[in-house]
């Protein structure tokens, strides 16, 4: 599945992204993130040089939002849990079906949480689980953010703390801070740089303004993490394997933490140029623990 972009430069390994869904899933909660990732190139001014491959999971050919726009998916979800270890990051979307995937347990709870355990198992390769809106609900039911933040849609704050106790209580008893944040985000993976005050990802609460950074390595810096034997020991001995988890709140917080995903995993500058291109105006979240790995 592994596609490579090559360049003057040398090859760029392009990051393989899985969207899961489930019935009656948010539109604009696949679609914004979509079209975020689908603008972002390794170099900004070279199209042949695209930052993410994406593919869509679904329990059926065509799965259909709440909103009434049906997608045809690429894979189903048998197949998604065969290829997952080549996959470089899931995204799961919220939306009205949520309700029903947390009343039945079904997917895509067994495929995020086979998704973190294959990080835990093989902590060599940088994985990122983000979730849209309320699909942080389904991270929680799984009980993988147990000692981690997160947060959801502002609706859904005290809902997301109901399952979150729920799950501490069934697990090691260590809970979940559930934040009122635009997006949060768990494990960053970032060169901190000389200046760690012009970083723009490394804040343990939101300061007043940010200043852009001239801190991140660039193009394929992530790949450049894992070929790294210290970064492997190190994210071997963070929480879920050093998996990479991004909650976000509603539906522009989702573009905004894909705008995040861009900046951590291929440029800061390339993330403002998707930005631009969609005239629209990057509001940041929170990096709760970032580490030099």
């Amino acid at each position: 599945m592994s596609a490579v972009t090559e360049t003057p430069d040398g090859p760029i390994e392009v990051i393989q992204v899985l969207f899961a869904l489930h019935a009656n899933f948010g539109a604009q909660e696949l679609c914004g993130p979509l079209e975020v990732l689908s603008k972002a190139l390794h170099k900004i001014n070279d199209p042949s040089t695209k930052a993410f491959e994406i593919t869509i999971a679904a329990p059926s050919a065509g799965v259909t939002s709440s909103s009434g726009l049906t997608i045809k998916a690429d894979i189903d979800l048998p197949t998604a849990h065969e290829d997952l270890s080549e996959y470089d990051v899931l995204i799961i979307p919220g939306g009205d079906g949520i309700t029903k995937v947390l009343e039945t347990q079904s997917e895509p709870i067994p495929l995020i949480s086979a998704f973190a355990k294959l990080q835990i198992s093989d902590p060599s390769k940088e994985r990122t689980l983000m979730s849209i809106g309320t699909g942080s609900l389904l991270f929680a039911q799984s009980g993988i953010l147990q000692g981690l933040s997160a947060t959801t849609h502002p609706d859904y704050y005290t809902k997301m703390e109901i399952i979150c106790k729920e799950a501490a209580r069934k697990g090691d008893l260590e809970q979940t801070d559930v934040m009122e944040e635009n997006y949060v985000v768990n494990n960053a993976r970032f060169e901190l740089g000389e200046k760690l005050e012009e970083n723009p990802f490394v804040y343990s609460k939101r300061p007043d303004g940010r200043r852009k950074s001239i801190a991140r390595k660039g193009s394929n810096a992530w790949k450049e993490s894992v070929k790294r034997r210290e970064s492997n020991a190190r994210r071997a001995s963070l929480r879920l394997g050093g998996l990479r988890l991004i909650t976000s709140g509603g539906i522009t917080s989702g573009l905004d933490a894909s705008l995040y995903l861009v900046a951590a995993m291929v440029s800061h500058e390339s993330a403002q140029e998707v930005a631009r291109i969609m005239q629209y105006t990057w509001n940041k979240g929170v990096t709760v623990e970032g580490i030099d790995v």
